[in-house]
């Protein structure tokens, strides 16, 4: 099986992703991958390595109404109510969903800083142009990358693997090969590990609306500053992406506004 692999280093990168879901049917018998192009998540399909148990494949029971109306009331917070705080278990399974989020390879390239302290906080809105949702939000998360993301961390995604799913790490050599030369193809890994990570912060929000929670992404701030602020580089982190959540405020006139979007004709194209 390794050997089928070691020259991947080559391949075009889509061809890598045809050959790690090959292999990784290969190596599991996991019928449910059927060499998709394009994979996402691909070692973790069923589950989620840190939360450590199979998840139930029932579908969950949500309506396309209520999905939509979450989405809908949905907006940038841009006023919260600094007096609301956001319930512990609420809080808890927005964390679990930045955790559940799916990423290339399950690779999870990032982490999530949640800052509690005030006098940080009011330090970061400094380095955020004074905006005031960094301070009077219920929670403040710094998304961050892993800076320079490399075999060493494909190894610890693999022992990740070998222990949840008790199997050997031997049995994963093979796609750990074709992991590693794909990221030897990636120009820019830390522009990959960034595109990866704004999918974390899509399923933060949308987990957030579909609890009645209020964010605001945050692309307004200095990233240097943050990561000096914060020490992210001494930790091997890059801050690249802000999310505040918690709840918004009465007198927000943005929250009383039409939602502008191009009607779906106009957006989303069968072919």
């Amino acid at each position: 099986m390794i050997s089928e692999f070691q020259n991947l280093g080559s391949c075009p990168l889509q061809d890598v992703y045809f050959y790690a879901a090959a292999s990784y049917e290969a190596m599991t018998n996991d019928l449910s991958v059927r060499y998709p192009r394009y994979v996402l998540d691909l070692p973790h399909t069923c589950y989620n390595s840190h939360v450590e148990q199979v998840f139930p494949m029932t579908a969950p029971n949500l309506s396309s109404e209520s999905v939509l109306e979450a989405l809908n009331w949905r907006y940038a917070t841009k006023k919260f109510d600094a007096s609301k705080k956001i319930p512990v278990d609420t809080w808890s399974a927005l964390e679990k969903s930045l955790v559940l989020a799916p990423s290339s390879f399950g690779l999870e390239p990032w982490k999530f800083f949640v800052i509690e302290d005030v006098a940080v906080r009011a330090k970061l809105l400094e380095a955020s142009w004074k905006q005031a949702q960094v301070v009077d939000a219920s929670h403040l998360v710094v998304l961050a990358i892993k800076s320079g993301l490399d075999d060493a961390d494909v190894d610890r995604s693999m022992a990740r693997t070998a222990t949840v799913r008790d199997v050997s790490l031997e049995s994963l050599e093979g796609y750990s090969n074709v992991v590693k030369g794909f990221m030897k193809n990636v120009p820019d890994v830390d522009g990959w590990s960034t595109r990866q990570t704004y999918i974390a912060l899509g399923q933060l929000m949308v987990s957030a609306a579909l609890l009645g929670i209020d964010t605001c992404p945050i692309e307004g701030f200095m990233p240097d500053k943050y990561d000096e602020i914060l020490g992210l580089p001494e930790m091997g982190y890059h801050a690249v992406v802000v999310c505040a959540a918690g709840y918004r405020s009465e007198d927000d006139k943005y929250a009383h506004l039409a939602k502008v979007r191009f009607p779906v004709e106009d957006m989303v194209q069968h072919i």
